[in-house]
């Protein structure tokens, strides 16, 4: 058994695992969440800005610490849409593997599924048509299972970070804006034949906590959930129709997902709806476990010279 951590960057948050690999088996030791909104302006400028770094920067130093004091041997750092997107994205990584001492990994399209599928099936029986849907801030990731892995997947640019910035600049937004938002990410999906759906991030764990009433969000209790397509239309509708101050209020939803908790909500409709899908099942083990499992395989830290790039991007 090894201990490892596994940081994701992701466009709208930040997190990082802690846990305990065997084998096919993982235990977590701790599990952190911080919006620090690393893909803010991407979508428009197609570069990773000096503020969203500077929170990602001080988000890895507080994450770092921990991890260290847990143990960990092994710390693997991934990434995925929107420092895919930005032209200094690779340089960018080569500065945080340099900094925090992290091996870094920008994920293709192709890798990301594969580890989001290892991830979600973990303690599982393997899937079979089952749609794994990953609602992040600047993509959204369709991954179709076929006997335990991935027999489709694509990502789509309907992130919930860059359909609110694309579509949604009234507060609250417009019905015109919201048609238009959904008209486009309908326009997006592919066909499929999809017996069942998991959920996993944000998006669904937020509005799983909305659903069953809780005033904060608990992943025991999420994990494992059912969300009819009712139940998101009712949300939807609910949180379209107040402004950011009024959603920051809002008993279970973290304040730094109140400006894009519509957009993902959104997406998740128009998901749901295009495979006839009745509800969705709420999952807590994602890509980032697919990234412990991912941790466990590296080799020993070594010591060494700066990556290219490193100290470049900003």
């Amino acid at each position: 058994m090894s201990r490892v951590a596994a940081v994701d960057l992701g466009t709208n948050s930040t997190r990082l695992l802690v846990a305990d690999v065997e084998d096919d088996e993982l235990a977590e030791v701790s599990r952190r969440l911080t919006i620090t909104r690393l893909g803010e302006g991407v979508d428009r400028r197609r570069r990773l800005l000096p503020v969203p770094i500077a929170r990602v920067r001080n988000c890895l130093a507080e994450y770092r610490r921990e991890l260290e004091s847990l143990g960990a041997e092994r710390t693997l750092c991934i990434a995925t849409s929107s420092v895919r997107d930005a032209d200094n994205g690779e340089a960018f990584l080569g500065e945080i593997e340099w900094s925090y001492g992290f091996t870094t990994r920008l994920l293709s399209g192709e890798e990301e599924a594969a580890m989001m599928i290892r991830g979600v099936t973990t303690g599982r029986p393997p899937l079979n048509g089952v749609l794994v849907l990953d609602i992040g801030g600047g993509s959204t990731e369709l991954v179709l299972a076929k006997s335990g892995d991935v027999g489709f997947s694509t990502s789509l640019d309907v992130g919930c970070v860059r359909i609110t910035e694309r579509y949604l600049g009234s507060d609250p937004p417009s019905r015109p804006e919201l048609a238009a938002a959904g008209a486009y990410v309908r326009s997006l999906l592919p066909e499929l034949e999809v017996a069942a759906a998991i959920g996993v991030a944000g998006t669904v764990t937020t509005l799983a906590t909305l659903d069953l009433g809780d005033s904060e969000y608990d992943p025991e209790r999420t994990h494992g959930h059912r969300i009819p397509l009712a139940s998101v239309e009712e949300q939807l509708g609910r949180l379209a129709a107040m402004t950011i101050d009024e959603r920051v209020r809002v008993p279970g939803i973290e304040p730094g997902r109140a400006p894009v908790i519509v957009a993902g909500v959104l997406v998740l409709r128009e998901v749901m709806t295009a495979y006839g899908l009745d509800e969705i099942e709420v999952s807590e083990r994602d890509v980032l476990h697919g990234a412990a499992f991912a941790a466990d395989d590296l080799p020993e830290p070594e010591e060494g010279a700066a990556p290219p790039g490193a100290y470049t991007c900003c």
